[in-house]
């Protein structure tokens, strides 16, 4: 059996409870292909809303997840409290907490462990800079990061992993599909060597950077690119195009 196609949309730190409502109404009235997977994350104050109302097919991520159970932690949301809140999904990983937040791989690696081992299911963001794209260390930087995570868990079942070059984030750049695929390839037969066979074969590799309605179907049509990460076009109309591009 194929890999189910995989649509995460990620609104960062964006919305209003109007705007939000907007959204979910668009995509609760849309026309949306059925084999696709699509998880919608909305800042923290917006998670119950959109659990509340979006349309029960459509699952909801937190952006972040702390790597600690509850206690004095002022400011982070645990896993348990996800959960308990119908909150099935998590961003880790995302490059803008890697650079303006400072958390490092050993830090994401425990996040995962715990989101893991709570039950979630893990959007794990990995990505390389321009300056590391340029000097050619791409494969190296995202194994790197793979192997942080590896070394914490085993079972790759519940991680979709979303590469998302960081020069491509935001920047209306997008990495070409050759550039992509190469990649996406390169993780899957990491994937192989160093989890397993099946692990490879089934694990979900999503792109993030730039993507938008223009450019989605040309990348969906990569063998190794199994859905996308949507940034800003999440904001949008335009996101049910996205949603709909492996038709």
């Amino acid at each position: 059996m194929g890999r189910q196609f995989f649509v995460g949309g990620n609104l960062k730190m964006n919305g209003t409870i109007k705007s939000v409502t907007d959204i979910i109404h668009n995509l609760n009235s849309a026309s949306i292909d059925p084999k696709t997977e699509i998880v919608i994350a909305p800042s923290s104050l917006y998670l119950l809303l959109a659990r509340e109302h979006l349309r029960k097919e459509i699952e909801v991520a937190s952006q972040n997840v702390f790597d600690k159970p509850n206690g004095a932690f002022t400011g982070e949301v645990s896993a348990e409290q996800l959960k308990d809140s119908g909150i099935v999904w998590t961003l880790i990983g995302h490059s803008e907490r890697r650079v303006i937040i400072g958390e490092d791989d050993t830090f994401i690696a425990r996040k995962t462990k715990t989101a893991l081992d709570t039950g979630l299911r893990v959007i794990l963001c990995i990505g390389e800079t321009l300056e590391q794209r340029e000097s050619n260390k791409t494969i190296e930087v995202v194994e790197s990061q793979l192997k942080a995570v590896a070394e914490e868990t085993k079972d790759w079942s519940n991680i979709v992993i979303a590469y998302e070059p960081v020069w491509a984030i935001g920047t209306g750049k997008v990495a070409s599909t050759e550039q992509a695929q190469e990649v996406h390839a390169s993780i899957r037969k990491w994937l192989s060597s160093t989890i397993s066979q099946e692990a490879s074969d089934s694990t979900r590799i999503i792109y993030g950077g730039s993507v938008s309605d223009k450019n989605c179907k040309d990348l969906a049509k990569q063998k190794d690119i199994d859905g996308f990460l949507v940034g800003g076009a999440s904001l949008k109309p335009a996101f049910v195009d996205i949603i709909n591009s492996n038709v």
